[in-house]
């Protein structure tokens, strides 16, 4: 709020003055960044020219901007050479490798666009970051349905990897093997089929709603919650991972490249929590290398450690065209659940967002008063 606790006038004419914390809303503020702020007002336009101008959300916008393009050349990469004709890309043995595709462009996306347009009111910024939530939940979504087709079909109860033992057999009375562990591997095996991909869909809902929540409640652990709840999609999502690997199984480097995406991972969490380096030196990582802007660039490393083990996975499936997977993709088991996903999301987000303009027009009244 600016002096006397008033709203800061509307941005308007060319190079729009940038505030200080004190003189903006405390919704906008964020902790140690003490300058580099947009007054909520900008138009569209403004939100445009403020990526090439040097604001406090500026890295904070390319580092995911361009974080989508460079996803797209390394994703589309693994198509080229011997690679598969516009027909087989089409193949649904591809259809939860394009929806993995679509969750992280959707979370680059939305990021980048959210750190953008969240000066053009304070219902909108709101509106911005609950959508940001959503995308992170719609990417976990993907991801667990590209470990589902590639990861998890070597990994089934009673298949163990090539050149692992088989803990499960040994001879028994009279010279038959027994498989003592096949049977509760097997029942397992079948939940986990049954109950995998939804858990994880009820996951990211619960995990949208409770970050959209942390924005009006609990704002001193805000950080701290978020960065909690979306550690526990990524346990959940990285069951099939966690099984192969114990298990002696996986492409070559799935191993290493899922240690550096967890890596990865912590040291966002890290920075997202401790708010380093901004808070041992307050105003003087305002416009570049603040905690926000390390915290994505460790997200999306996170991400391309992700993708490669993907793809090592899916080489070890087969080559020469899409192989056959022990469970086939559909449409309706992908981009249907997808879209079934989304839809969700889009209400849990319109809620909370018309939840954040009646809260403006009730505070209106308060301040002619």
């Amino acid at each position: 709020m600016g002096a006397g606790g008033q709203m800061p006038r509307r941005a308007g004419g060319r190079g729009a003055l940038l505030l200080r914390s004190s003189e903006v809303p405390a919704s906008v503020t964020e902790s140690f960044i003490l300058s580099g702020y947009r007054c909520p007002g900008y138009t569209f336009a403004q939100c445009l020219l403020s990526a090439f101008r040097p604001t406090n959300e500026t890295g904070n916008f390319w580092t995911h901007f361009l974080a989508v393009f460079v996803f797209a050349f390394r994703f589309l990469e693994q198509f080229w050479g011997e690679a598969p004709g516009p027909r087989e890309l089409l193949d649904p043995f591809y259809y939860p490798l394009w929806n993995y595709f679509l969750g992280v462009c959707g979370l680059l996306v939305a990021s980048s666009m959210a750190h953008l347009f969240n000066s053009m009111s304070l219902p909108i910024r709101e509106i911005c970051f609950y959508v940001d939530y959503g995308t992170i939940s719609a990417y976990t979504v993907g991801s667990s349905l590209a470990y589902f087709y590639y990861i998890h079909p070597r990994g089934a109860p009673g298949a163990p990897a090539p050149g692992a033992t088989n803990l499960s057999s040994g001879p028994g009375p009279g010279g038959e093997g027994v498989d003592r562990l096949s049977a509760p591997e097997g029942r397992v095996g079948a939940w986990f089929e049954a109950l995998y991909v939804p858990t994880a869909c009820l996951i990211a809902l619960f995990c949208t709603l409770a970050c959209c929540s942390t924005r009006h409640q609990w704002p001193r652990y805000r950080y701290l919650i978020r960065t909690l709840v979306f550690l526990l999609p990524f346990v959940v999502v990285s069951a099939p991972v966690f099984h192969k690997l114990w298990r002696a199984g996986g492409g070559p480097g799935t191993g290493r490249f899922f240690l550096r995406h967890c890596f990865w991972l912590l040291a966002s969490g890290v920075f997202n929590v401790s708010k380093i380096p901004e808070r041992f030196s307050p105003g003087k990582f305002d416009i570049w290398g603040h905690s926000h802007q390390w915290f994505h660039c460790c997200t999306f490393m996170s991400i391309l450690d992700e993708l490669h083990m993907i793809r090592g996975e899916i080489q070890e499936l087969g080559t020469g065209g899409p192989p056959p997977l022990p469970r086939a993709p559909t449409f309706l088991s992908t981009f249907g659940v997808m879209l079934l996903l989304l839809l969700l999301l889009a209400g849990i987000v319109g809620w909370f967002g018309a939840r954040a303009y009646a809260s403006q027009q009730q505070d209106k009244p308060r301040k002619g008063d």
